[in-house]
Parts: structure tokens; C-alpha cells; sequence
């Protein structure tokens, strides 16, 4: 028997289930973020480059001195690596659950390396990087065009027509209803 203190649960309505293109463009912007930690894995990975470096810039450094500072650039470059994957997780998860904010989000991250990777193609095709003494290996540019390939795709399986009601009947189901002057 229920007191007349305590109310039956409202139920809420159920959330729309993601279109399965949306689901799609979440998991390649996982596979995205996965890809962009492993090209800086195997940019880290070349310690003696990361000495090589740092010896160029700070000569006056012991060995010792420099084996630490490489040491501590990779934990914190692999700190940041990781947290960068969370974060793109975290935003492709909401967009999956209908967040228009995360979708936006995401656009704009991934327009924002698909034009510096178009920046980095042009800047190495044209010997300009190079005219700087930028040094850019194969393997770096490879990871970055499989990059720039899968965050296009994921943003344009986002916005297609087909999905694009999707984020709207969202919105519609988890707005509250307004509240009139009287409370009710």
C-alpha cells in the first residue's frame, strides 16, 4: 500500500534509438582519436630523434639532463594523448545520445584538422616544409591523411539528410514542457 505522502514514478519517455549512420560516425571518430594517439605514439617512440632535438636546442644540457626531459616529455605527451581520446569519446558518445552541441563540436574539431592536415600535404608537396627545416616522415603524413579521411566521413554521415531528424526529435523528447504562470 503506497502513503499518501509519496507519488507514483512519472515515467520518463523513451530516448530515440541513434540511426545506425550516427552510430557509425561515432565509432569512426573513436577510431579517429585512436589513430591520431597511435601517429603520436610512433612519433614518440623515436627517443634518440627526442634527444637529437633537444641537444640541438639546448646544447649546454648533460645526458642525464636529457634523458630526462625526454622521459618527461613522452609521460606527458602520452598524458595528453590519452586525455584527447576521452574527450573525442565523451563528445562522439553525446552526439551519438542526440546532443546537437556535440555534433557541432565535433564538426568543428574535425574541420579544424582536416584543414591543418590539407596545410601539412601542401606545405611538404610544395618544399616548403622543408625550406623551414620541418621534417616530415612518410609515416606521419600516411597517419594523417587516414585521419583526415575517416573525420570527413564521420561528418558527413552527421549531416545527412537522412539522420538529420534524428537530433531534432531528441531535442523534442527531452525538452520539459513550460511552465505556465500558475504551476502547473
Amino acid at each position: 500500500m503506497t502513503s499518501p505522502m509519496t507519488s507514483p514514478k512519472k515515467s520518463k519517455p523513451p530516448k530515440p534509438v541513434p540511426p545506425k549512420l550516427i552510430d557509425l560516425a561515432r565509432w569512426l571518430f573513436v577510431l579517429s582519436a585512436v589513430v591520431g594517439m597511435t601517429r603520436f605514439l610512433v612519433q614518440l617512440s623515436d627517443r634518440e630523434m627526442l634527444i637529437r632535438e633537444l641537444r640541438a636546442r639546448q646544447p649546454e644540457l648533460g645526458q642525464d639532463e636529457l634523458d630526462a626531459a625526454a622521459t618527461g616529455g613522452i609521460v606527458f605527451g602520452l598524458l595528453i594523448a590519452a586525455a584527447l581520446v576521452l574527450v573525442y569519446t565523451l563528445l562522439a558518445n553525446r552526439m551519438a545520445s542526440g546532443r546537437n552541441w556535440a555534433r557541432v563540436l565535433l564538426t568543428v574539431l574535425a574541420g579544424a584538422g582536416i584543414f591543418l592536415g590539407f596545410v601539412r600535404l601542401i606545405a611538404v608537396g610544395s618544399g616548403f616544409a622543408t625550406a623551414f627545416g620541418l621534417v616530415v616522415s612518410p609515416v606521419d603524413l600516411a597517419f594523417g591523411v587516414v585521419t583526415m579521411v575517416i573525420d570527413g566521413v564521420a561528418v558527413v554521415l552527421m549531416y545527412l539528410p537522412s539522420v538529420s531528424g534524428y537530433f531534432r526529435s531528441v531535442r523534442s523528447v527531452s525538452a520539459k514542457p513550460p511552465q505556465v504562470a500558475n504551476g502547473l
